[in-house]
């Protein structure tokens, strides 16, 4: 009897208590039907947490859970030995168990508590219950070993009532004597407004935990953007300074290890906030486990105990989303350092510290806002000089190269692979990275104001060459009257205060750039969001004979 009991037992379903039918496993080691697992976990699909029903740890998300073979061969070959699942009665209670009142001897499991007769009862014992129409009012719960805590110590009734006045549950008699007028309502009442509280709290607890995940899921990525953009910086950077020989073979090392001491630091920066949101993850998952059980507890009288226990929902310390711009981290370090190879060793001094800053100026979790004034504008502008060797030979530059005039004859330029041949533009020296502001001055009918990759198309073919009319070039367009934007050869009209000044704002790293109407006033004509693969020029085409822009002198 006792052997059968345990094997009874050891081979039952903890949901249905009969013998395992398509045994399944999960990972925490307890063993179900399949279709009684699945069906629990039906349940909780809404709240997108899955526990399992014994020990009640979750799972993130659902398991696929398979067949336990080796578990339903010994099911099987204990069904043939003659042994069948036992009804629910026949198991006796543990030391864990809630025990049945009315049971002699050893007593049998309670399958249900009742509130109303303040006892529990086994299946047997349950069944007048179900039968009599004289229990058909008494409430039927879970099994409850805190029965007793229902009942008024003063005067050994059931507490049925909440006392609003004083957050305490009472009996009918206490309403009479020290609760009188009080403002006080049934227990059933207050734990529907409770409830609805509890679900709030629970439903702020996984989103907050859904936010979290996703603050984390961003933050390996910005890890992983990061070690990327370094490693391929410090491959292009040796390349560079390889090229400079022993001259520049000291600033090659200076660069790396400042590079990855800054990678060094950004990854821990991080990480540590990664750390932090798993933990609050952690936190909030148990709290949300508390709330869950307490949520499922149907006697009253005890949720209203246990519910101002509860732990109140702490502020958290970190942002409910974290917004990443367009991530390159290190490029404007392999700028720096081709502009250092050009210049070479009279310029060393001076390109190194603007070098050791690029490096430096990794803040991608907190990118830098769009200025909102000239003022905050000129703060980032930088000089623009046009290179004569990308010029077309209707222009003429003046004013140290910075004004570029179109003439009606050809000048007699030499041949360079850099000019620009059937469109009558040029592009600047300088290189743009990070961010960046300068104005140009028109006058005349037609100019363009652009910004294009230094690989632009200069030879025969009309369009890949053209400002605004190839994947390689984002333009401004101004007439006397009118502006509209292009990239691609799609033209966008743009409606805005005609002004004889343009200006340009060009954040690389985040992938803005920006035209604006410069008079008295700034009024923004077109914002683009991009990525920038690569560094920038500045452009200008001129369409008519005598048309002129110069780009303006600022500092």
């Amino acid at each position: 009897m006792e052997q059968n009991q345990l094997d009874r037992e050891t081979f039952s379903c903890l949901i249905c208590l009969d013998l395992l039918k398509d045994p399944v496993t999960t990972s925490c080691g307890h063993s179900y039907c399949m279709n009684c697992i699945k069906t629990h976990w039906d349940e909780e699909d809404r709240k997108r947490i899955h526990s399992c029903p014994q020990c009640r740890e979750t799972f993130i998300p659902r398991p696929v859970l398979k067949k336990n073979t080796m578990l339903a061969a010994l099911v099987e070959q204990l069904k043939k030995t003659g042994l069948q699942a036992a009804p629910a009665d026949h198991f006796f209670a543990g030391q864990e168990d809630v025990a049945c009142d009315f049971c002699t001897g050893r007593k049998l499991k309670a399958i249900k508590s009742c509130l109303f007769c303040l006892a529990s009862f086994c299946e047997k014992h349950l069944q007048p219950h179900y039968d009599s129409a004289a229990f058909k009012k008494h409430k039927l719960v879970e099994p409850s070993k805190n029965l007793q805590e229902n009942i008024c110590s003063k005067h050994d009734e059931v507490m049925k009532m909440f006392c609003r006045t004083d957050q305490k549950c009472v009996c009918f008699i206490c309403l009479m004597d020290e609760h009188k007028g009080h403002n006080t309502v049934s227990a059933a009442v207050e734990r529907t407004e409770r409830q609805g509280e509890l679900e709030e709290r629970q439903g702020n607890i996984q989103q907050r935990i859904q936010d979290r995940e996703k603050d984390v899921k961003l933050l390996q990525q910005e890890v992983e953007a990061i070690n990327r953009s370094a490693d391929k910086t410090v491959e292009d950077s040796e390349k560079i300074f390889t090229e400079l020989i022993r001259l520049l073979q000291k600033r090659s090392s200076n660069v790396k290890q400042q590079i990855r001491s800054q990678q060094k630091t950004e990854v821990s920066r991080v990480k540590d906030v990664q750390e932090k949101l798993e933990q609050e993850i952690t936190e909030l998952k148990r709290k949300d486990a508390e709330l869950e059980q307490l949520s499922h507890t149907e006697d009253h009288t005890q949720f209203l105990l246990n519910y101002p226990s509860l732990p109140a929902l702490s502020k958290s310390t970190h942002s409910s989303s974290i917004k990443l711009c367009p991530l390159r981290h290190f490029e404007d370090v392999t700028a720096a350092v081709s502009e250092l190879r050009e210049k070479l060793h009279n310029v060393l001094r001076d390109s190194w510290t603007n070098i050791s800053l690029m490096v430096t100026e990794v803040d991608d979790l907190q990118p830098e806002l769009e200025p909102k004034s000239r003022a905050g504008f000129l703060k980032y502008s930088c000089k623009i000089t046009l290179d004569p060797n990308t010029a077309n030979k209707r222009l003429v530059l003046s004013e140290g190269n910075r004004k570029v005039t179109r003439m009606k004859k050809r000048q007699s330029y030499s041949s360079h692979p850099d000019r620009f041949t059937n469109r009558v533009q040029v592009l600047s020296r300088e290189s743009l990275t990070g961010r960046c502001y300068w104005e140009v001055e028109r006058s005349g009918f037609k100019v363009r104001v652009a910004v294009a990759y230094k690989n632009i198309s200069r030879g025969e073919n009309m369009k890949e060459c053209f400002l605004g009319c190839n994947d390689k070039s984002w333009t401004l367009f101004c007439s006397q009257n009118s502006f509209k934007f292009g990239h691609k050869d799609i033209w966008i009209p743009i409606s805005g205060p005609v002004s004889s000044r343009v200006g340009v704002y060009l954040d690389h790293r985040a992938g803005i750039l920006s035209f604006y109407s410069v008079s008295e006033t700034m009024t923004l004509l077109h914002r683009v969001q991009t990525t920038f693969t690569e560094p920038l020029l500045a452009g200008v085409w001129v369409g008519c004979t005598d048309d002129s822009a110069e780009f303006w002198k600022s500092r």
